[in-house]
């Protein structure tokens, strides 16, 4: 571990967490839900807004709007010193988490709010359905379409089966049926999940993630700033790290490898930890798919092998590394990965729904685009 590296775990924290529902919220615009899901956040630190001097802000992936963030700050009444929204997809979440820590590292700001919301399930989900480059001309629209590709490259190479992809799309599921927030609060079985309709082979419906309204946020400062202010239940970031590949998928080398390698190799080496150190796993989701192989990439199970690793309720709630304990893009909600960390926190803080016994730490992905970009955050106690 780098001398650098090994200086920075556990020097900032994640100190309040706050969301607004999750589902279809008509008549909610945007900013409305950032707002409550910020101010939910520094109730819940035990802070006021006027100590923030930053506000990150990921872009609203159906609704982008020219200078985002500072409308939004205008909003919730802050003038912060540093701010702006920005775009890496699903990963943007723990890539603004490290903007805030490389800035009150800089003394350029000492409290951030990170923030995040969309309403594409009642407002525009069209961004989800456009054209992708050149390819469109061939049928290739949507997201899912990029996924599909991938999943079916893997399936060839390692001879991945359906049943494979089902133990991750039960085991969010079956979590998610426990989360009273939950926006799709039912089980699957084995049976149901290989009878689901396919929506474009070989993705299954319950293959793929919810389209959802929400809101999200989360507030970082240094654990000694937190100690300051009295925050109760700040939760200290052990280790992260970031990755990011070509933007068009046909251009890889590869489309059975993601950066959550060099993502989580940094990540690992600043928290001192390895996989087989995890004891909680809250995984982006938004395919199974993605899932499967950030496991895969992270070192959890040799690459190919993940049918017989995740075997007998590997994942689930009462295995070896529970997933997605709230029930992760799949059953809680789809707006992408912010939940993820605020489950990851309550975890930690031992408030989770379904709690993981004895868990000292929790490992978090975040994806963006069609496996474009990469988040790792390892949380601790």
């Amino acid at each position: 571990m780098s001398t650098r590296l090994s200086h920075m775990r556990g020097r900032y924290v994640i100190a309040g967490i706050g969301h607004t529902a999750f589902g279809k919220l008509p008549g909610r615009s945007t900013v409305s839900l950032n707002v409550e899901a910020c101010a939910g956040a520094l109730a819940d630190a035990g802070i006021d807004k006027d100590i923030v001097d930053a506000l990150y802000v990921k872009v609203p992936t159906s609704a982008r709007d020219f200078m985002y963030g500072q409308k939004l700050a205008e909003a919730m009444g802050l003038s912060p010193k540093l701010g702006g929204s920005w775009d890496q997809g699903g990963a943007a979440n723990v890539a603004l988490i490290s903007n805030a820590i490389n800035a009150i590292e800089a003394g350029q700001c000492e409290v951030a709010l990170v923030c995040y919301a969309d309403n594409p399930r009642s407002g525009n989900r069209a961004v989800y359905a456009r054209p992708r480059g050149d390819d469109a001309v061939y049928g290739w629209f949507s997201t899912a379409a990029g996924y599909a590709m991938i999943q079916r490259r893997h399936m060839i190479e390692y001879g991945t089966r359906a049943e494979d992809f089902g133990l991750i799309a039960r085991a969010c599921r079956r979590h998610g049926a426990e989360n009273p927030r939950a926006q799709l609060r039912s089980a699957l079985s084995a049976e149901q999940y290989l009878a689901s309709p396919m929506t474009l082979e070989p993705l299954r419906r319950d293959d793929t993630c919810l389209v959802s309204d929400g809101g999200a946020a989360v507030v970082v400062m240094s654990a000694e700033r937190a100690r300051a202010l009295g925050v109760k239940h700040a939760v200290p970031i052990l280790g992260i790290g970031q990755g990011q590949t070509s933007a068009e998928l046909p251009a890889r080398s590869s489309l059975t490898t993601t950066e959550a390698v060099t993502s989580a190799r940094t990540a690992f080496a600043m928290a001192g930890l390895a996989p087989a150190d995890i004891d909680v796993v809250q995984i982006y989701d938004c395919f199974t798919i993605a899932a499967l192989m950030t496991l895969e990439d992270y070192g959890f199970c040799p690459k190919g092998q993940f049918g017989a690793w995740a075997a007998g309720g590997r994942l689930e709630i009462d295995g070896e590394l529970p997933m997605n304990t709230s029930g992760g893009l799949l059953s809680e909600t789809g707006m992408p990965g912010l939940q993820l960390i605020i489950e990851g926190v309550r975890q930690m803080r031992g408030q989770a729904q379904l709690q993981v016994k004895g868990a000292q730490n929790c490992l978090i992905s975040n994806q963006g685009g069609t496996m474009h970009t990469h988040g790792t955050l390892i949380l601790g106690q």
